[in-house]
């Protein structure tokens, strides 16, 4: 049985840091590319940021660039989200994603979720 397990959210102030942790178990957790997605309140879930198996490889939404960084330690089976210069815009419910291999920005081409994290970011 796959798990995906988020965990590291909460509450900072605009300009502060956060770091996201995604703990992934029933997986062959190197042969999976992994995302981060999020969903703020009446909108859709929108990728963040994407890394490949290897960690060779990564994406960012435009949004997040040079702000987020996204990681990976295939040895403790968990993919990172380190934001930095939280925005409020940044609210939202973030999710972590599995699929085979390859990235994808699309949210339908993952095949494993966790529950998620609250991230609240206040002015």
């Amino acid at each position: 049985q796959v798990q995906l397990v988020e965990s590291g959210g909460g509450l900072v102030q605009a300009g502060g840091s956060l770091r996201l942790s995604c703990a992934a178990s029933g997986v062959t957790f190197s042969a999976y590319a992994m995302g981060w997605f999020r969903q703020a309140p009446g909108k859709e879930r929108d990728i963040v940021a994407a890394i490949t198996w290897s960690g060779d490889s990564t994406y960012y939404a435009d949004s997040v660039k040079a702000r987020f960084t996204i990681s990976r330690d295939n040895a403790k089976n968990t993919v990172y989200l380190q934001m930095n210069s939280l925005k409020p815009e940044d609210t939202a419910v973030y999710y972590c994603a599995a699929r085979p291999l390859v990235v994808s920005t699309k949210k339908d081409e993952y095949n494993f979720w966790g529950q998620g994290t609250q991230v609240t970011v206040s002015s």
